[in-house]
């Protein structure tokens, strides 16, 4: 059974030659080719730290709305870990889509 999550991502563009649309597209690409079904991908832009964790100040978030059987996300947490442009990464799963029933009329 496929769950409905989200998946906020936080993005490296520092000293990277590609847009920030080629990147979202690609790990969209990602997304779907290990069987997640894409609702929403909300672009947030880039947002400066509060605080510097690491070599970053910033990076630009982007929020995935997704269908995905429960093991899928461990698989994405996995292989988003090892690619150089997916600074941070958080999944959280959401209740399922309400779907609006019709009113009988009389």
């Amino acid at each position: 059974m496929k769950n409905r999550y989200e998946g906020l991502l936080v993005l490296n563009q520092k000293g990277n030659e590609d847009t920030v649309k080629d990147m979202i597209e690609r790990i969209e690409g990602e997304f779907e080719k290990e069987g997640a079904k894409i609702e929403q991908v909300q672009k947030m832009d880039r947002r400066t730290f509060s605080y510097q964790a690491g070599h970053l100040d910033s990076g630009y978030f982007v929020n995935f709305i997704f269908q995905a059987e429960p093991t899928l996300v461990d698989k994405l947490r996995a292989k988003f870990k090892l690619d150089d442009d997916v600074y941070r990464q958080h999944y959280q799963k959401l209740r399922p889509k309400k779907v609006a029933k019709e009113k009988k009329s009389e």
